[in-house]
């Protein structure tokens, strides 16, 4: 699991790239709690289009990120997912919580 970071003006994009299996996803959570500390964003993007599999513990790392945005007031976008990830997140209905686009 890879993660690249890029914040600009209160907006924060993490790209995922690699597996968001259970160990993957202890690897991004932390990494999501480090990057939200430091940039305090208004608007947070998870790029998902690097990823070559999700399982349900990338849902867990989509809830965090909603969660901690929800405390900053600020929005959350899932972009990217490829079909695998997106049958996932389909599956569980993210849908109706979090805004998703492309994928």
């Amino acid at each position: 699991m890879e993660i690249q970071v890029k914040s600009a003006d209160r907006n924060l994009l993490l790209e995922l790239s690699g597996e968001l299996d259970h160990h993957g996803a202890q690897a991004a959570l932390r990494e999501l709690e480090e990057a939200l500390d430091a940039a305090l964003p208004r608007k947070l993007v998870l790029d998902l289009s690097g990823l070559t599999f999700m399982d349900s513990s990338g849902i867990a790392v989509i809830l965090r990120a909603r969660q901690k945005m929800q405390l900053l007031e600020g929005s959350l976008l899932v972009r990217g997912a490829p079909p695998q990830a997106r049958r996932v997140l389909d599956a569980a209905g993210i849908n109706r919580l979090v805004a998703i686009k492309g994928g």
